[in-house]
């Protein structure tokens, strides 16, 4: 930070507590200090998108009144629209490749809720290990990737939900210098026009959490087990409210509006207790480069900075948290910790697996905490789930399935999603073919 920019915000502070002689940080982190850290406010960007889409420059997927969207604030107030159905799910890889309970608790909710959505398979990384974790790429590749992703998500008409919190705050700041910088859109266009597609930004960009948040009201009437008894610290992931923060919701009844309003909100709808500890704004310890290059660190960190605070000073019974990576490192850690006789044992859960179990959802099947280093049986027998019954199921359906006496479960017909891409909306066929025309 700069001595000007310093400056700026010491006197933002005086003005906003202009009879307090010593501050509390902690109370005006999302307030000031969040104020600085966008070159271009959210408002300025949206408007300049919509500049864009009236010069013909870019197009704007919409969030149309079928998407069912409700309207939230973020931390300066302004308003933002989280389509609830119909929804285009980009999936994340470190859920599908370490915690697949992750993105089957979400798809699982859907269900229940009669969501109308789409498991996409053409879907690709939005490359953000290389981003942050390498450097090794460059804005126009970048965006290329995200271009490409949104195009999928407007060709079929479904809204995108981005499951990883760092595709959602990648793909932010990728929307961002796309509105803001023509050089790259000069760059991209030529690219996306050879593969048949053109530069599509959507009006939203939300991430999954959120569309928990504001339909977690609605899905906790179909609560299963009674969780007033439970006490969870919650980690707000990193990439999630710290990249483009002032586009991250936040509600007044979650810590007072001083906290992102997802996962929180969602764990309290369902009726848990929040408790705090003191490195609630600490990263989980993944960071990307530093779990590639200094893994120790990050395991250190995780349980020092994480875990222990969240036992010692919140008694937590459970972690509730919303990226794969926080829920990999801040599960996956503890084992170290045990080897070295720190034997804390906190199950760890996505809001979308910890929501999922309280609907009654297989803890197995569905949530499979089997994938988790930690042990998740005791907490699901502290709030009445019959995880041996359960378990004896599972191990049936596995055996079953070796033999080859049963089928495989879905989610959903197999097939159902991806014949949709046969058919995509008129208007694409309509620009598809006006393009081919041209050439």
């Amino acid at each position: 930070m700069t001595s000007q920019e310093e400056k700026k915000m010491h006197e933002a502070i005086k003005e906003a507590f202009p009879y307090a002689d010593n501050v509390d940080w902690n109370e005006v982190y999302q307030r000031i200090i969040y104020k600085y850290s966008t070159p271009h406010g959210i408002q300025h960007v949206k408007e300049e998108l919509h500049k864009l889409e009236d010069e013909g420059e870019v197009i704007v997927h919409h969030i149309k009144p079928y998407n069912n969207p409700v309207e939230v604030q973020t931390i300066n107030g302004l308003p933002k629209k989280i389509p609830t159905n119909k929804l285009w799910n980009h999936k994340s890889c470190g859920q599908c490749g370490h915690i697949p309970g992750y993105p089957t608790s979400v798809f699982w909710m859907m269900n229940k809720a009669e969501i109308d959505y789409l498991d996409e398979p053409h879907q690709t990384s939005c490359t953000g290990w290389n981003y942050h974790a390498s450097g090794a790429s460059n804005p126009v590749t970048l965006a290329g990737v995200y271009v490409r992703n949104m195009w999928r998500a407007y060709e079929t008409d479904y809204f995108p939900l981005i499951h990883c919190g760092t595709s959602f705050g990648h793909y932010k700041e990728i929307r961002n210098m796309l509105v803001l910088h023509k050089e790259i859109r000069d760059k991209l266009r030529p690219i996306m026009r050879k593969l048949g597609m053109d530069i599509v930004i959507p009006e939203e960009v939300v991430h999954y959490s959120e569309w928990l948040f504001v339909m977690s009201k609605q899905l906790a009437q179909q609560k299963k087990y009674d969780l007033s008894n439970v006490k969870a610290a919650v980690h707000t992931p990193c990439h999630v409210y710290k990249l483009v923060p002032d586009d991250t919701i936040y509600d007044p009844k979650v810590f007072e509006g001083r906290r992102p309003a997802a996962p929180t909100g969602t764990v309290m709808n369902f009726g848990a207790k929040i408790v705090d500890y003191s490195t609630w704004w600490d990263c989980c310890g993944f960071g990307f480069r530093h779990i590639l290059t200094e893994r120790e660190f990050s395991r250190s960190f995780a349980l020092f900075k994480k875990v222990i605070p969240a036992v010692e000073e919140g008694h937590a019974d459970v972690f509730v948290t919303s990226d794969t990576g926080c829920v990999t490192t801040l599960d996956k850690s503890q084992w170290a910790g045990k080897a070295h006789g720190f034997n804390y044992n906190l199950p760890v859960l996505a809001d979308a697996q910890f929501a999922a179990i309280a609907m009654g959802a297989d803890p197995y099947k569905i949530a499979q905490i089997h994938w988790h280093a930690t042990d998740v049986e005791g907490f699901l027998r502290k709030i009445g789930v019959p995880v041996d019954d359960y378990k004896e199921k599972f191990l049936q359906y596995l055996a079953d399935l070796r033999e080859g006496k049963a089928q495989p479960e879905y989610l959903y017909t197999p097939h159902r999603k991806i014949d949709f891409y046969l058919t995509l909306p008129d208007r694409v066929k309509w620009y598809k073919g006006e393009k081919a025309v041209q050439k």
